[in-house]
């Protein structure tokens, strides 16, 4: 019977354990972010989730850029969640533009390396307004 050391007796039938370090590994998204089509001030979560061994660190970035989240700014309108989405408390949209509305992208590192999402769109919906004819 083969010998497997955990430092001590397993509880099944008295063989013993062999617990081997796991080994570091580079990240990989396992969950891609999809489109979004969203109206003004609706909350909306751009999805990503990715695995590493150490647990990698996830950044989002907006049309190239990094987006800053409420950990940055207290201020802000975008939450980095713990599993690495990105949670809009309610979509922008004004009169000078769209700031929310862009291709977005999650990247995940940790010290082997790095993985980018696929592209998201989010688009912020128009909302018109309709006018019934004679009234």
């Amino acid at each position: 019977m083969p010998s497997w050391k955990l430092g001590g007796k397993g509880a099944l039938l008295g063989a013993e354990l062999l617990c081997l370090p796991l080994e570091d590994m580079a990240p990989r998204i396992v969950e891609h972010p999809t489109d979004l089509l969203v109206s003004k001030g609706e909350p909306a979560t751009l999805s990503c989730k990715a695995e590493g061994r150490p647990s990698p660190a996830v950044e989002w970035y907006k049309d190239g850029e990094r987006v800053e989240t409420d950990r940055e700014d207290p201020r802000s309108h975008r939450t980095l969640l713990p599993g690495g989405s990105l949670f809009f408390l309610r979509i922008l949209h004004g009169r000078r533009g769209k700031p929310d509305e862009g291709v977005y992208v999650c990247v995940a590192r940790n010290y082997l390396g790095e993985a980018t999402s696929r592209n998201a769109s989010l688009e912020v919906a128009e909302r018109k307004i309709c006018k019934s004819e004679g009234k």
